[in-house]
């Protein structure tokens, strides 16, 4: 069954951020569908964390998306709730040491949670939060 909500991603190369994910967040596979081309992914489903999120490469030439302006930030964010504070610390630090970029370390919150935000190799933003001992 596939989750109610899911975010989905234009992202190139698609193969790059799969990989990324997978390191980072631990993401499974659950389906993926190459492009006829050979080079690029047209749809994958990645569960995270209980979740799901889609992806693709862009399309221009389809008219649909666009590809990313280099040094453009994406607007939308993906935020993840974790079961505990300790798991936000180290999805951040594997997160960085992989290529994303701080945005806030990971501090307490005033809304009780152990909080971090960075940006993917990507551009997307992924807030963490887990709630405190």
């Amino acid at each position: 069954m596939r989750p109610p909500v899911a975010p989905y991603l234009t992202v190139s190369p698609a193969l790059a951020a799969i990989a990324y994910y997978s390191a980072v967040f631990g993401a499974q596979q659950k389906s993926i569908m190459p492009a006829f081309d050979g080079l690029r992914i047209m749809h994958c489903e990645l569960a995270i964390n209980g979740g799901s999120i889609m992806l693709a490469d862009a399309f221009p030439e389809l008219g649909h998306t666009r590809m990313s302006v280099p040094g453009e930030l994406v607007t939308s964010s993906v935020s993840l709730e974790y079961a505990s504070a300790d798991q936000v610390d180290e999805i951040f630090a594997k997160a960085t040491s992989l290529g994303g970029k701080v945005e806030t370390s990971p501090t307490k919150s005033f809304w009780g949670t152990r909080f971090a935000t960075f940006r993917d190799p990507f551009g997307h933003r992924w807030i963490l939060n887990g709630p405190l001992k």
